[in-house]
């Protein structure tokens, strides 16, 4: 079985399984022996951040020599993405003959895409004897499929109105799903989170016993500084005192989810009965791996594309454009989930866009062109419709000069067929 006969396969078979509950998923894991048990490390959820304190924690593992594990969700172009041990995307060999070893099982138990991916990461860095595993959640948290794990540090990022058709309608609804991943006794590290709906995750961690750690009450993150090539902070935690802390990521944002990860990864450290190393965090920070978050992908014009897919991310985004150019009005292109708040994403985009490039991504949830004109013409910002994504990418290149600045996004769809069609 080639990659694409297998993805097709594993989509059009799986997909359409999806249940928010744990039984299926537990049967799997039974069955497989419990490769979970055997691993340590952190499991992260949230609405927005996930993704960047997943690879920064992986880096900062790497660099203790750790033989790491990490797996998040969606990928950007290659299933294999989804799966990285040692730094490196798993060979797409060893992930299909995982998958064909247990596919009956998966078969027995009805199991989802995501259920069969999870079990995937479980089974592979057990056998691979992974010593520190990065988890991101999935969806919500209380019935994700990786939650049946148990790790040494649990980690929520944001919290916001993201899949509320699932999750719930109010913060606090969804503040109390992601809350789901709190296990009885294991550390919690907070991100920059609303007080409404972090007193509902307090109270969760107060019920299992938990000790946490809040961001800009445990842990400080000062003197942000951003530029195109990175961003510098002060770090406080504690007796840990990182002044001028260089991180390759782009956005201001970034420093909170940097600055969660290694207090996540102090508290590990020290659960391990060792110290944390100055040294160590400043060179691991440099030497994050996240594809398609603020990534520049190409100079004269100024191209960076940036997986923001909800009203949350968006205004983070403008937030980080606004400190990184502060005398330009971008040109975009966009294009958005229809599941999203895309009328409120647009808005936000308006206010800030010389133009827009408007196309339609190859999601079967994406909006379409005439969905987003609609509401782009509603606050009368120029925009051009466009065949495609990579469509629109072309035609700007034409036609803008060396001097501008575009943003790609939207959605993580988006940016995936950029990041293909410009080989970066």
């Amino acid at each position: 079985m080639q990659y694409k006969e297998f993805l097709d396969h594993i989509y059009q078979k799986y997909s359409g399984n999806v249940k928010l509950e744990l039984d299926r998923m537990e049967h799997i894991l039974e069955e497989l022996g419990h490769p979970e048990a055997t691993l340590h490390g952190f499991h992260v959820g949230g609405t927005n951040g996930k993704g960047s304190v997943c690879a920064s924690l992986e880096a900062l593992s790497l660099a203790l020599g750790h033989r790491t594990g990490l797996n998040t969700s969606p990928h950007l172009i290659d299933y294999t993405e989804r799966f990285r041990v040692a730094g490196s995307d798993l060979p797409f060999d060893m992930i299909l003959e995982t998958f064909l070893k247990h596919e009956a099982l998966f078969e027995k138990w009805d199991a989802s895409f995501f259920e069969i991916t999870t079990a995937i990461a479980f089974s592979i860095f057990a056998e691979q004897k992974i010593q520190t595993s990065v988890i991101e959640v999935g969806l919500g948290g209380r019935l994700d499929a990786t939650n049946l794990w148990t790790p040494d540090i649990s980690v929520i990022t944001t919290i916001g109105l993201d899949h509320i058709k699932t999750l719930g309608p109010t913060l606090e609804i969804i503040a109390g799903e992601k809350a789901g991943i709190i296990k009885p006794g294991v550390p919690l590290v907070l991100g920059r989170i609303e007080a409404s709906p972090r007193m509902v995750i307090l109270n969760k961690a107060i019920e299992q016993h938990v000790q946490v750690y809040i961001c800009d009450e445990d842990f400080f993150v000062e003197n942000v500084s951003v530029r195109l090539d990175g961003l510098e902070f002060d770090y406080r935690f504690q007796d840990v005192q990182l002044e001028g802390l260089h991180v390759n990521l782009l956005g201001e944002h970034q420093a909170v989810n940097v600055a969660t990860a290694i207090t996540a990864f102090i508290l590990y450290l020290r659960k391990l009965q060792l110290t944390p190393s100055e040294e160590l965090i400043r060179e691991a920070v440099q030497h994050i791996n996240w594809r398609g978050r603020m990534q520049l992908v190409h100079r004269d014009p100024t191209i960076i594309v940036d997986g923001a897919h909800n009203v949350q991310g968006i205004t983070a985004l403008m937030n980080s454009l606004r400190r990184i150019y502060p005398a330009v009005r971008p040109i975009f292109i966009l294009s958005i989930l229809a599941d999203k708040n895309y009328s409120e994403m647009i808005r936000l985009v308006c206010e800030n866009a010389s133009r827009i490039y408007v196309a339609q991504n190859k999601s079967d949830r994406a909006a379409t062109v005439e969905e987003q004109s609609r509401e782009i013409a509603l606050h009368n910002t120029p925009y051009i419709p466009c065949a495609s994504v990579r469509d629109a990418y072309d035609q700007v290149l034409r036609e803008a000069n060396a001097s501008d600045v575009i943003i790609c996004g939207g959605s993580l769809y988006t940016v995936g067929e950029i990041l293909s069609h410009t080989n970066n």
